[in-house]
């Protein structure tokens, strides 16, 4: 029995032994292909690559991505080639290449890589990850919802918000405590995008444990399972595909989806109109939608694709608005002139418009938009962005064939704190973006939301909701920064959209109208 144990041992000695050889001796052949290439590249680790796996990262893909191309260009090289494990990452350094790879020569990088599985979990099948025909075809029919008439439309809904923002944190300064501004913003986006996006009053400033800010904070909480299904399915997508992978909360999903089933039936039944994101969709679905061309099929929006635009509007804009927020009243509490000036030009524009905050008075503030481009720039909500090229591409300029299916990576937060476009790229000056000195700078230097076809479709709601908030709270408040925020600021390391440790917390004092 023992000789027949021991033969098992050794035999199950022997598959572990092959495998391994296997895995190596594919990993250096793998590893083989920037050299091949003729591009420069950084000697990559086995299995892992250049990136860290997420159990040993100890700062944010976007920094370790903004550190290469720190070293790349610290090298001289235009280009860099990366591993994601075995997988090749194609880093553009030089802004003339990404130019092509985002704008100019477009179809060959259509699509954005993402791990999409349209059967098993129709929710992520959202403008933002799906590619090919597919995108171009939703892209038409989405487009002319964030048209000026349409932001317009919604803006009430966010000036309401604005308001009742201010109402609350007039109400916490009576605890003459400091402020976790971060979540109190997750409370004004979540009302913002509930209401907009889904037609549904959240009121999480006077419960904000409704299920809207729950299931939203629950989406972007990761179990270690949860990750190592993302990681397999971002690597493997056809695999993950085959036997079933989904990567979202599943209870989070089905509220959202049951959430926008309702909604849709029951306006559809009450024949009820609301000026929201919403409505243009339920719209376009019953091809009513004047603005928009049903170019593909003859088909218009289908309940999923409702659903699937909905959730990504939610959780794209919950996140990236309230984290830009944040970032700017963080800097302007450490900058008190800054502050003073903005505060200036808000009182002086709201006094041209009776007092009122509007779309036409916030759209007249122009150092307010100088800031938000400076926070954008120092604190990137996307530091990077990705593309795949669908065709086989010659660099522009290099004896370099980009392989179809290699990945591209741009890293923006790299760009954006590159010394060569901004000096002392670290220190906060909005007077980079006055029309003088933006106009003497690469517009590619500065591309927060990406850039080319697939620039950022909310981009403007985003920025309409940032104007908003920064308006309301500013004309009311002096801000500083408190003690309890930890200096300097660490990110949290699993986090693609940065995230404070320990919050970012604010000194508040209400001022004299």
């Amino acid at each position: 029995m023992s000789i027949i144990t021991g033969a098992i041992l050794y035999q199950l000695l022997g598959v572990v032994i092959g495998f391994a050889t296997l895995a190596i001796l594919y990993s250096k052949w793998a590893f083989q292909f920037w050299k091949n290439k003729g591009v420069p590249y950084f000697e990559p680790k086995f299995i892992w690559g250049n990136l860290s796996p997420p159990h040993k990262r100890t700062v944010p893909l976007g920094d370790e991505l903004a550190e290469l191309y720190q070293k790349g260009k610290d090298k001289g090289w235009k280009h860099v080639g990366l591993y994601n494990m075995v997988s090749p990452i194609y880093l553009p350094i030089d802004l003339n290449i990404l130019k092509h790879v985002l704008t100019k020569d477009f179809n060959h990088f259509v699509d954005r890589g993402f791990y999409v599985n349209e059967k098993d979990e129709p929710i992520g099948a959202h403008l933002f990850a799906i590619g090919g025909k597919k995108w171009k075809n939703l892209r038409s029919k989405l487009t002319p919802t964030f048209t000026s008439g349409k932001m317009k439309a919604m803006f009430q809904t966010i000036a309401d918000c604005g308001a009742q923002l201010n109402k609350y944190l007039v109400d916490e300064l009576a605890h003459n405590e400091p402020i976790e501004i971060k979540d109190v913003l997750g409370n004004f986006s979540t009302d913002i995008i509930g209401s907009c996006a889904f037609g549904l009053e959240c009121n999480s400033f006077k419960d904000p444990n409704n299920p809207f800010r729950t299931y939203g904070r629950q989406i972007f909480r990761r179990s270690p399972l949860q990750n190592l299904k993302f990681m397999i399915a971002n690597n493997f997508p056809d695999f993950g595909r085959l036997i079933g992978i989904t990567i979202l909360d599943k209870e989070a999903v089905d509220f959202f989806s049951q959430v926008v089933r309702d909604t849709v039936a029951n306006r559809e039944k009450n024949q009820v109109h609301r000026n929201d994101f919403m409505q243009l969709l339920i719209n376009i679905k019953n091809n009513k939608e004047e603005d928009v061309e049903h170019i593909d099929d003859g088909t218009s929006l289908t309940i999923d694709q409702i659903i699937a635009q909905s959730f990504v509007f939610f959780t794209a804009g919950f996140e990236t608005s309230s984290t830009t927020i944040a970032f700017a009243l963080y800097e302007l509490s450490k900058n008190q002139n800054i502050q003073q000036k903005l505060r200036d030009e808000i009182n002086q524009v709201l006094k041209k418009h009776n007092g009122r905050i509007t779309y036409d008075s916030v759209s007249e503030m122009k150092y307010m938009n100088q800031i938000i481009d400076e926070t954008l720039r120092i604190h990137s909500p996307a530091p990077f962005v990705t593309r795949v090229c669908v065709e086989d591409y010659v660099v522009p300029g290099y004896d370099v064939t980009i392989k179809k299916g290699v990945r591209v990576f741009i890293p923006i937060k790299g760009i954006h704190l590159d010394e060569e476009y901004y000096p002392n790229p670290k220190v906060f000056n909005p007077e980079r973006f006055s029309d003088e000195n933006k106009h003497d700078r690469d517009q590619y230097a500065h591309i927060p939301f990406g850039e080319g076809p697939r620039l950022c479709i909310g981009m403007r709601f985003g920025l309409m909701e940032t104007k908003v908030a920064l308006t309301n709270i500013l004309k009311d408040f002096k801000i500083t920064l408190s003690k309890k925020t930890v200096q300097p600021l660490k990110l949290q390391p699993l986090s693609v959209i940065p995230q404070v440790v320990g919050g970012i917390w604010l000194d508040m004092k209400k001022l004299k109208n």
